[in-house]
């Protein structure tokens, strides 16, 4: 009886805002039925779900968004990042300008003046509650969801600090401090470690996406047709001019000439090729034209499996991240 191998389904998830999320989506996707193994990754963004093959993605969306989260696709994840980083920089902006002037007016006693409390209540009410608006949104939403994360501690720190600095100013309670800036400035610093996050994740994505950028676009036949790379076939013959990367993975037919392939071995020296010998597809022909028959396409090619790779490396968690992950979510 033959053991059929896992099948490996991979999610983005929107709607993540700090480790707790991720574990909450993990547990859930671990106890459906046919579940191998769950592994969600709050720094790319990614869900992977190794399984039985019986289960489809619709399945996995349908877990994870009865959490409160959403699975997009890989072209509108590109899309929202954009947005969510341009929100995020205005946020952070007014926050900045906002919150270090009532910092430094209520934490330096020669800067106060009559008054100072009323300026610094007027500086702090835009940080905390438009700046901080997606804590408060988050957390509202874990909440009729049953849990709790990152930003409910940031949502509810916040707005205590208002409320109670509020109350102390408006109510005249003698003797009471405010801690208008407090909530302002948590707000910040947390705003501005969630752009530092999401910046990293940018260039997390860059690096993949230069990577498949480093493949041809186009191959010219043997017959002086030029097609797409995705309509390259197994056993297609094809031209490859000199200077021009070698559009697939392949064996050489006729022709000899230079081939450097630092891209996949590093070495910067050209290795020479000549009729029987395999070339790699995105190595680029140096000198002499070949002609090169395609062996293997798409997902199967060299640069392909390091893209690949890659994208598993960045998908998964050191160990130091599980720990990190569980102290965060006993600690929220």
């Amino acid at each position: 009886m033959t053991v059929e191998s896992p099948v490996r389904t991979d999610l983005n998830v929107d709607g993540m805002t700090c480790a707790a999320c991720a574990n909450r989506i993990q547990r859930r996707l671990d106890k459906v039925d046919g579940v191998d193994a769950a592994t969600v990754n709050f720094a790319t963004g990614r869900a992977t779900v190794m399984h039985d093959g019986s289960l489809d993605e619709m399945i996995f969306a349908a877990e994870v968004e009865a959490l409160g989260y959403s699975v997009i696709d890989d072209g509108s994840g590109d899309e929202a990042e954009e947005a969510r980083e341009a929100d995020l920089r205005r946020r952070l902006s007014v926050a900045v300008v906002l919150a270090i002037p009532a910092m430094l007016i209520s934490m330096i006693p020669g800067l106060r003046f009559g008054g100072w409390e009323w300026v610094v209540a007027v500086l702090a009410v835009p940080v905390i509650l438009w700046s901080g608006w997606p804590f408060h949104r988050a957390a509202w939403m874990n909440l009729r969801h049953g849990s709790t994360t990152m930003d409910t501690l940031v949502s509810m720190g916040s707005l205590s600090a208002l409320l109670w600095s509020s109350v102390v100013l408006i109510g005249d309670v003698g003797g009471g401090h405010i801690y208008f800036e407090t909530g302002a400035v948590i707000v910040a610093l947390i705003l501005l470690g969630k752009w530092f996050e999401l910046r990293a994740k940018r260039r997390s994505g860059d690096a993949i996406r230069a990577l498949a950028d480093l493949g041809a676009k186009t191959a010219l036949l043997e017959d002086g047709r030029e097609v797409a790379l995705e309509d390259l076939a197994v056993g297609m013959r094809f031209q490859v001019r000199p200077g021009e990367k070698i559009a697939t993975d392949g064996v050489v037919v006729e022709g000899r000439s230079a081939v450097d392939a630092s891209m996949v071995s590093g070495e910067p020296v050209p290795v020479e090729v000549e009729p029987g010998d395999e070339v790699i597809g995105a190595t680029v022909n140096a000198n002499g034209a070949l002609v090169v028959e395609a062996t293997r396409v798409g997902a199967d090619t060299a640069l392909a499996q390091i893209i690949g790779l890659v994208d598993q490396a960045q998908g998964s968690r050191a160990e130091v991240q599980r720990l990190a992950d569980r102290v965060s979510a006993v600690f929220v």
